[in-house]
Formats: structure tokens, C-alpha cells, sequence
């Protein structure tokens, strides 16, 4: 950028700060090209780069001010507000969660459980009740609390007022004794 142009850019940039609409159209005409390209390198969508690049605007309109001839390009600047609100534009995208169309809602499958597999699920579970009525009641209560209710060792240990090894004990040998049912 030669010096001509950067000094205009500096000129225009802070007319904007004091309120020129027409210095505005003036910037926008010299950089929008530039700066939607930067937008649209970002993000990869034209429309959405367009709407980013409205931002930016909005952005450079409301922050003139705080431009300062401070030896920086004023390209830079300008530069460095489209990459940013790109980069949280893309942000944004990524963090919301994908929405389905209607019709893509209506093929999706079902997540209940089939007839045929509900079926089979309350047969296991028939089963496996049947199995648990063959222990004895402390030890049928020790598995249900273990492995259907996801009580710790140490807390039914506590419970049963029993060291937690007899614990153990009695749900590894429970646990032998439904496999043993379960498989005729």
C-alpha cells in the first residue's frame, strides 16, 4: 500500500471517529472487497461471510476512535476486526448444536425399544427374577442393591452391618449361582 493510500485510509478513518457517513461510504467502498474476501477465507460460506462483513462495519463505525495513527497500517486494523469477528462468527457455529430439518426429524429412527426386542427384555427380566427367588433373601437383596440399584460394596457392607470381603463373598457366589440358572 503506498503512502497516498494509507494516509487517506488514516484521513477516512478518522472522519468516521467524529461521525462522516460520507467517510464511511468512502472507507467501505476501498476495503469491503478486501475485507469480505477475509471473511470469506474464514468462514466459507458467502452469506454468512456477508453478514460478517455487516458486523465488521458496524464494528469499524463504532470503534474509529480508538484507531490511532500509532505507525500501524490502517489496512491491518481493519484486517485484524474481520478475521476476529470471523473467527467468533465460526466459534458460534461450532458450538450450536446442529439443527435437523422437519423432514429429516420425521425419517429419523426411533429410539424405544422394538416389540421384538421389548419382548425378549421382558423375558431376560422374567428370568432373572425367577433366578433371584432361588437365592436366599439376604444375598438376592445384595445383588439387586449391587448391580440394579449401583449401591457400592462399602455401602451395603455398611448396611448389612458385615465386613465388606463377606460381601464380596456372597455376590460372587450369587453371581456363579444365576449364571448357572440363567444358562438352562
Amino acid at each position: 500500500m503506498t503512502d497516498v493510500r494509507r494516509t487517506e485510509l488514516e484521513q477516512m478513518i478518522a472522519r468516521v471517529a467524529l461521525g462522516d457517513r460520507e467517510a464511511f461510504d468512502r472507507l467501505y467502498e476501498a476495503t469491503s472487497a478486501k475485507l469480505h474476501a477475509i471473511c470469506l477465507s474464514v468462514l466459507k460460506d458467502r452469506p454468512e461471510a456477508e453478514e460478517t462483513l455487516q458486523e465488521v462495519y458496524i464494528r469499524i463505525w463504532q470503534n474509529a476512535a480508538r484507531y490511532a495513527s500509532n505507525g500501524l497500517s490502517p489496512m491491518t486494523w481493519l484486517i485484524t476486526i474481520a478475521r476476529n469477528r470471523s473467527i467468533d462468527r465460526l466459534r458460534a457455529r461450532s458450538s450450536r448444536p446442529a439443527t435437523a430439518p422437519a423432514e429429516a426429524a420425521e425419517t429419523m429412527p426411533c429410539d424405544a425399544p422394538s416389540p421384538e426386542h421389548a419382548t425378549i427384555r421382558a423375558q431376560e427380566r422374567r428370568m432373572l427374577d425367577e433366578c433371584l427367588a432361588q437365592l436366599a433373601a439376604p444375598q438376592a437383596h445384595a445383588v439387586r442393591a449391587v448391580y440394579l440399584e449401583g449401591v457400592t460394596y462399602a455401602d451395603l457392607a455398611e448396611r448389612e452391618g458385615m465386613p465388606i470381603n463377606t460381601v464380596r463373598s456372597w455376590l460372587r457366589r450369587s453371581l456363579l449361582r444365576l449364571k448357572d440358572c440363567v444358562s438352562q
